[in-house]
């Protein structure tokens, strides 16, 4: 066993703001302090284009006392010390893979493409001070050697709520818990509703800029009826939610690591997805684990239809699932983290 050391894990949040990242981020403290001594260190971000560098700057000047620092998400590995490790979330995505798109202020102008070299440059001078580099996911590693370079080893965790979900008899339903925001691709789980034919229902559950937008054109594609849109669940809805569905979509676009994922086969349930949503393909196998279409709105609901009608499927695909994050443990993962 190690020797006893306090850690400080550096994380970035956008006020009033809350979500996988800062769930992840307090799972880890709590796992850390099994066995070492952890606080969790936070500090504003903003990402629009004319306020990126400030959160980075101020974390360059924040003292660290402590035997090792742990920088996830952008911008905290910018944070200063002499042992740093780094297990990298994400980095500024709308910068990166991002720019360009619709959620992103960073486009293809001088302006953008002159923040960008310079967030790159900073990135990996922040990042090389680091004694070791992980990441989520191979997606994530993928776009650090892409756009900087640099390797990251990808280390695994068990997503929120792992000791509670479980299974449940599949009811009418398919269920996707999510962010209403553009990257999360909520508006296929609408659309592909309106190309089923077995009359099954979907939850879709989250809070978002998208939320009203839903809302009519659920009712423009005639499947208000069809469609729950529940808002925030608290935790034991979201179990419940996971227990009683049929399966699950998830589609959004390039995900960093997936909890939806995760969450679902710790429940039993099949994943559908798309074959563009990153990370959640690290889990999901098409015909193994869930599905895996094309994305469109036609290819999802053929795949909806297809385990809203075979059952035999719809458990074969969820119990394979369940065997696939069978050996994900914190005590592994602060194992790894804290290693000399």
């Amino acid at each position: 066993m190690l020797a006893t050391v306090d850690i400080v894990v550096c994380g970035a949040q956008v006020p009033f703001m809350r979500g996988g990242a800062e769930l992840h981020m307090d799972n880890l403290v709590t796992a850390l302090n099994e066995e070492h001594r952890a606080e969790l260190v936070r500090l504003p971000a903003a990402w629009e284009k004319d306020r990126l560098f400030d959160a980075a700057l101020a974390w360059r000047l924040v003292p660290l006392d402590a035997d090792l620092v742990i920088s996830t998400n952008f911008p905290s590995y910018f944070a200063r010390h002499d042992n740093k490790v780094v297990w990298l979330f994400h980095q500024h995505r709308g910068a990166y893979d991002g720019a360009d798109a619709a959620w992103s202020d960073l486009g293809l102008d001088h302006e953008s493409l002159e923040v960008q070299r310079q967030l790159s440059e900073w990135d990996v001078r922040a990042l090389e001070e680091a004694r070791h580099i992980f990441t989520t996911s191979r997606a994530v590693a993928d776009r650090l050697a892409r756009y900087n370079g640099l390797a990251g080893e990808p280390l695994y965790h068990p997503p929120p709520l792992h000791r509670h979900l479980h299974g449940g008899p599949a009811g009418d339903y398919v269920f996707c818990p999510t962010r209403l925001e553009h990257n999360k691709r909520p508006h296929l789980v609408v659309e592909a509703l309106a190309h089923t034919r077995s009359g099954v229902r979907a939850v879709l559950a989250g809070r978002g800029s998208l939320l009203d937008v839903l809302r009519r054109e659920a009712e423009s594609l005639g499947v208000t009826a069809r469609l729950d849109l529940p808002g925030f669940v608290d935790d034991d809805e979201l179990v419940r939610l996971y227990a009683g569905a049929r399966a699950v979509v998830y589609a959004p676009f390039d995900e960093d690591y997936g909890y939806v994922t995760l969450q679902a086969f710790y429940a039993g349930k099949p994943v559908i997805t798309a074959s563009d949503s990153g990370g959640v393909l690290e889990w999901v196998r098409d015909g193994v684990t869930g599905l895996v279409t094309d994305g469109s709105p036609e290819a999802l609901g053929a795949a909806i239809d297809r385990l809203a009608t075979d059952d035999q499927l719809a458990r074969r695909l969820g119990e394979a699932g369940r065997q696939a994050v069978a050996d994900l443990r914190w005590d592994r993962v602060v194992e790894r983290l804290t290693r000399p």
